[in-house]
Parts: C-alpha cells; sequence; structure tokens
C-alpha cells in the first residue's frame, strides 16, 4: 500500500490552532489542502496590499488616458512610467520573454496581447488590460475592461457579464469552501448567456511570486479542486468567451504570448486579488 504524504504540517512547539484543525480534516477525507507556506502571515498581507495599491493606481491612470486613437505603446509607456514614479517594477517585463510591462488584450484576444505602436484602438473595441507589479517583493496583479467609445450591444453585455462572473466567483470564495465551488459559480452564470468560460488558463495564488498555487479555475464543480483557508492569497480572473470555450496561440506572434478565442469572437477579462479572511474574501487590488 502507498502511503500519501500528508501535505499540511502543524507549526513545531505550538498547540493545535482551530484553523490546524479544519485543514486536517479534511486532508483526511481525502481533500486537497494547501502547504503551511500558502498561508500569508500579516506582515506578508500588508507588503501585498501596498503593492496592490500601487497596482489599482496604475489602472486607474489608464482609466483617465485611454481613447479613441490611442496605440497600446501608449498604454505600456503609461504603465511603465507610474511603476518608476512609485518604485514599483512591472512583473510581466521580461517574465519568461514576454517584451512589455503590461498585457493589452483587444477584442477576439483573451489575454497576454503586446502592446505595440501598430494597434491603435479603434471606437467600438473593448480592451483588457492586465498589470502586475512587484513592490519591495511583493506581487499584486488585476486586469480590467475598457469600452473604447461607443461599442456594440453584444460586446457591452459580454464586458458586463465578465465582471459579473468575477464578482459571483469572489462571493462563492467562502473560507474552507473549496476553489471548484468558484469555478462553478462563474459557469452557472456565464452559460446562462451562451457563452464560453476559457478552461485552458486560470487565476492562481500571488503574492510572493507572480504565479503560486492554487490554479484557480473558472469552471468545475463544487467541493473540487484545492480547500481555501484563511491567510491565502489568489486572483479571480475570469475569461469569458462570446463563442466558444477554445483558445489558440496566435501564430502571428513571434514572442508566443498572445492568445486568440477559437472562433476570433471577441473575450472579456476582469481581474482581482484577493487574501482569504475569517469571513470571505477581501480586495486587494483592482
Amino acid at each position: 500500500m502507498i502511503l500519501k504524504k500528508k501535505k499540511w504540517h502543524c507549526l513545531p512547539g505550538q498547540p493545535i490552532t482551530e484553523l490546524d484543525k479544519q485543514v486536517m480534516s479534511w486532508e483526511k477525507k481525502g481533500k486537497e489542502v494547501p502547504s503551511r507556506d500558502l498561508i500569508k502571515t500579516p506582515e506578508q498581507i500588508e507588503g501585498i496590499r501596498k503593492s496592490g495599491v500601487i497596482n489599482t493606481g496604475c489602472l486607474d491612470e489608464v482609466a483617465k488616458n485611454i481613447h479613441v486613437g490611442m496605440n497600446t505603446q501608449e498604454i505600456d509607456d503609461i504603465c511603465m512610467a507610474y511603476c518608476k514614479e512609485h518604485d514599483a517594477t512591472p512583473a510581466c517585463l521580461n517574465y519568461e520573454g514576454y517584451p512589455k510591462s503590461v498585457c493589452t488584450s483587444i477584442n477576439e484576444v483573451v489575454c497576454h496581447g503586446i502592446p505595440k505602436e501598430e494597434d491603435v484602438l479603434e471606437e467600438g473595441d473593448i480592451i483588457n488590460v492586465d498589470m502586475t507589479t512587484i513592490f519591495n517583493g511583493y506581487y499584486a496583479d488585476a486586469s480590467r475592461m475598457f469600452i473604447i467609445g461607443k461599442t456594440t450591444p453584444e460586446k457591452e453585455q459580454l464586458v458586463r457579464v465578465a465582471k459579473e462572473c468575477l464578482e459571483i466567483g469572489a462571493e462563492a470564495a467562502k473560507p474552507y469552501s473549496f476553489v471548484g465551488d468558484i469555478g462553478h459559480a462563474i459557469q452557472k452564470h456565464a452559460e446562462k448567456y451562451h457563452y464560453g468560460v476559457v478552461r485552458d488558463l486560470c487565476g492562481h495564488g500571488v503574492g510572493l511570486d507572480i504565479h503560486e498555487e492554487p490554479d484557480v479555475v473558472h469552471y468545475g464543480h463544487k467541493g473540487s479542486g484545492m480547500l481555501l483557508v484563511p491567510g491565502m492569497v489568489f486572483t479571480i480572473e475570469p475569461m469569458i468567451n462570446q463563442g466558444t470555450w477554445k483558445v489558440f496561440l496566435d501564430a502571428d506572434d513571434p514572442y508566443e504570448w498572445e492568445i486568440v478565442t477559437g472562433d476570433e469572437l471577441p473575450s472579456a477579462q476582469w481581474e482581482h486579488t484577493f487574501v482569504m479572511t475569517e469571513h470571505g474574501v477581501e480586495i486587494l487590488t483592482y
């Protein structure tokens, strides 16, 4: 018989806490639980929170300036300048070959769109701007959708429903619930509109690195995935497609980053970083 190694360990020399009891109880039932190092200390959470303030401020600056006729390189310039002014570093810059400080994904580009001078925003476009900041070694991650000028009712609805999916996912994230509870709630809402929920990309733990455990999938079943424990920090970032949930890597992207919807219909995404508390999630950046 192969014995499964326990993932959760109590702190040596410390009394067993209610948190320990809860996690060990679920692990004993065969559920996936976090390791102790995924539980952030109050000091770490405060560091992530400060990074989140800069992250939110950066996206606020984009919101003030984004307009018809602007190219996406200008968005990158705004984000880079804001980081420099606030002693922060854009985490995406040079990450695994990514060449810019921010992701700018227009219309059918689901995510990881690369800013460039030739990508000029036109009336009716929808664009996701995704920013990750590092401040004093702590990471914060968020993205927003922007509608450029006046767009179609179909695109307006997609953007609205994608935001509702994020909010509904956050409501489903309760202490000692599961990642699958988030995904189930998001999928249920998106499919009311016959939208596709992207399955090849997901949210993730964050804070001490750009990507940590757990993978926060945006579809699935209640009670599946990792147990959510107070002190965990993670993103919820549903990518909602107007058509199919399937995606592909844009063959024209020399950096091999840009992801496009399988039917080239529009996609929308909103992302917040959250910390799990004893009472539910708290937003650290938006």
